[in-house]
């Protein structure tokens, strides 16, 4: 069981591994199980002495740390090389940022965006990644940068969020199915579903439906000859599981303007990126999107 365990921390995450260990510590426990059984009685008598106490103590004490992991703990976890099944990983680094989404062993996804002249680590852009349906409806936000300012400096994406949690607590509110709460407002469309698994794992490559991978950037405090502070840029590339490709560029395609529709709502239009703009053109010098996508 320390072999299994010292393997599973220095090493990248493994099912096996895990699953090696978790069973030795099942047969540990079911050793120490029949061991108590037959000595019952003789143990007994330990439970009066002060150490069998301070140990149970110490040990509970162990593991809660671990548990609630402060930030010592964290720091020391973070050592080891088994950073665990999770879904997506996130890291900025000066060349760049990469974000890497696996909800399936059979579909990978990664965004690799090379960062231009004007990005800065120490005052790094307000950054957020996520999935529409090809009704240009939100359906999954995979990565949005943690700050405060975030819904002001990134409001295309803000406004997609907030339309999305609007109509998810309509339909829980009225028990309407949320692509029959949205098709009553705008209408039935071929391509209209929430569920971000119609999209990226599919059950079936026939009935899978495109959906598009969104970036909005927005680098605070940086104004031209020509704007007071450069709005937020969007990016975005289409994903067609049925035409499948490896590797796709995400393309500039302009900037968010505040408007209103004919009922007087507020929404937020893309507009073209005009002569204004300057330095938070090269915020960006390319996105990939790459996509590894295997046979089960």
């Amino acid at each position: 069981m320390a072999g299994s365990g010292v393997w599973a921390f220095a090493q990248p995450f493994s099912i096996q591994v895990i699953g090696l260990h978790a069973l030795t510590g099942f047969i540990f426990i079911a050793v120490i199980g029949l061991h108590i059984a037959n000595n019952f009685v003789p143990l007994k008598k330990y439970l009066k002495n002060r150490v069998v106490w301070l140990v149970a103590a110490l040990t509970g004490g162990l593991g809660a740390l671990f548990y609630f992991q402060p930030s010592p703990v964290k720091a020391v976890l973070g050592l080891s090389g088994n950073l665990g099944p999770a879904l997506d990983r996130f890291e900025m680094t000066e060349e760049g940022m990469k974000y890497d989404f696996t909800p399936s062993p059979s579909y990978k996804l990664s965004l690799d965006i090379r960062t231009g002249s004007t990005y800065s680590l120490k005052n790094p852009p307000r950054l957020a990644v996520w999935l529409e349906n090809q009704s240009f409806y939100h359906i999954k936000t995979l990565y949005a940068s943690e700050s405060e300012d975030i819904k002001e400096m990134l409001p295309y994406w803000a406004f997609k969020v907030k339309g999305w949690e609007e109509a998810k607590k309509e339909a829980e509110e009225t028990g309407v199915d949320l692509n029959e709460s949205v098709d009553a407002v705008s209408g039935a469309t071929e391509n209209g579903s929430f569920d971000p698994a119609d999209y990226i794992v599919p059950g079936e490559t026939n009935s899978s439906m495109p959906y598009r991978v969104m970036i909005e950037i927005n680098q605070p405090a940086d104004p031209t000859e020509k704007m007071e502070d450069q709005p937020s840029l969007i990016y975005q590339v289409e994903v067609d599981n049925y035409d499948p490709r490896t590797f796709q560029l995400l393309e500039l395609v302009g900037y968010p303007v505040k408007e209103k529709n004919e009922e007087g709502e507020e929404e937020w239009a893309i507009y073209y990126v005009d002569e204004r703009f300057g330095s938070a053109m090269s915020l960006v010098d390319s996105a990939l999107l790459r996509i590894d996508r295997s046979q089960q």
